[in-house]
């Protein structure tokens, strides 16, 4: 493997970063699409926050940061009680959880994290982004279930038949069906395309600090820190080298933070390792760092095609609202299968305890005020989840 990484011509070594590009392409669009944000300054901020991480790490990882689907629900209801300008600063403020999180890990090792954040503290988090979301999959399909169905299908036959690099890309391929079939069919208004310029940088929005919109941002961060440490493990064994030893999870995690903040500053949405681009490289065997640093570039240079960036702004609601149908089912079951490759015992009375009140709060929408701020949802569910698990004992008489 190590001599295919060196003997890589720059022309080949181009081609696969702009593939890589695409596999990470839909996904990363498709956040700031669902939650009012400039899908050019995602591809923006993922391609400077994925150069950052490798500065960071000293070029060693080839990993790619893309937009985090764990931030929308946060960041809708954020943008609700605290305006755009100040979820961005919370947005930015989750980079806290990754420095936090790299301190210990430094320090401590990794055994603190697995403390902290066993499988029965991760799963029911991970459904909970999943389950959030749902209402607002479907309500976007309502409006044409012609396009959000042929999106959808579309998506499912490329996971299940696809083949290659292609089977990596179902978000890319729904979305193209979608708007074909739309085109065809339905009336799209062309005119934005047409009288975009063709050069045009993103649109930054500064970020406007507020507090309670931080305090309300970080705890999501749970999740995607887990992630993150997945990633990671799973980058080492397509690659047969251990980034956990050199450069160390902590500088991987200070790069993913530190990307994340530079994100939130800049108006796009938190990023976080793609685990795509890990299965595109596990198939081309192409596993130089470079290859992935090709990829940001061409993400950057695609933020300032402004044609682009006005395309991604006509696809109609109900193509994105067909992709979310499978993509949140996705992250559920990504949860579920957490707990079950970790053999968590649910007949356990502790386990019992941290699982159906972290759910039953995320879902049932509990909110903790106190003054002027509140937590809810996922953050609020994510936390009491934690501080369970801290707090409740291994005992033999909790056990079921």
């Amino acid at each position: 493997m190590n001599s295919e990484k060196s003997n890589l011509s720059s022309l080949r070594s181009g081609v696969v970063g702009v593939q890589f590009l695409f596999v990470a392409f839909g996904a990363t669009v498709l956040v700031p699409l669902l939650v009012g944000l400039d899908p050019s300054t995602a591809l923006f901020t993922a391609g400077i926050g994925t150069l950052v991480f490798h500065l960071v790490t000293n070029g060693k990882v080839p990993i790619f940061l893309g937009s985090s689907f764990a931030f929308i629900a946060p960041i809708i209801k954020s943008t609700e009680l605290y305006g755009l300008p100040g979820t961005l600063s919370g947005m930015a403020g989750v980079a806290l959880v990754y420095f936090i999180m790299s301190a210990l890990v430094k320090w401590q090792g990794n055994k603190l994290i697995d403390r902290l954040f066993p499988p029965v503290v991760v799963g029911p988090v991970i459904i909970l982004i999943g389950i959030s979301l749902a209402g607002s999959a479907v309500k976007m399909a309502e409006t044409n279930w012609t396009l959000a169905l042929v999106s959808l299908f579309t998506a499912i036959i490329v996971s299940i038949r696809g083949r290659g690099l292609f089977k990596l890309i179902p978000i890319f391929s729904g979305i193209v069906a979608g708007y074909l079939v739309a085109l065809c069919f339905y009336e799209i208004d062309l005119t934005p395309i047409r009288d975009a310029a063709w050069i045009g940088l993103p649109k930054f929005v500064t970020p406007v600090f507020s507090w309670e919109a931080v305090l309300f941002m970080i705890p999501v961060a749970i999740a995607p820190v887990i992630e993150h440490i997945g990633d990671v493990y799973v980058v080492n064994t397509v690659t047969g080298k251990n980034f956990v030893k050199d450069p160390g999870l902590h500088r991987t995690m200070l790069g993913d933070g530190l990307a994340c903040c530079l994100a939130g500053l800049l108006g796009g949405p938190p990023v976080t390792t793609y685990s795509e681009v890990t299965g595109a490289m596990s198939i081309t065997k192409v596993t130089d760092p470079k290859v992935i640093r090709i990829a940001a570039i061409t993400a950057i240079v695609f933020s300032m095609i402004g044609k682009i960036s006005a395309f991604l702004k006509t696809i109609p609601q109900a193509v994105l609202g067909g992709l979310m149908l499978l993509l949140f089912g996705t992250i559920a079951t990504a949860g579920v299968a957490n707990m079950l490759k970790n053999m968590v015992d649910l007949t356990n009375t502790r386990n019992i305890v941290i699982f159906s009140m972290t759910m039953t709060l995320g879902i049932g929408g509990a909110v903790f005020t106190w003054g002027d701020f509140s937590l809810s949802g996922i953050g609020l569910a994510a936390i009491v989840g934690v501080v369970l698990n801290v707090v409740l004992p291994h005992d033999k008489s909790l056990e079921g």
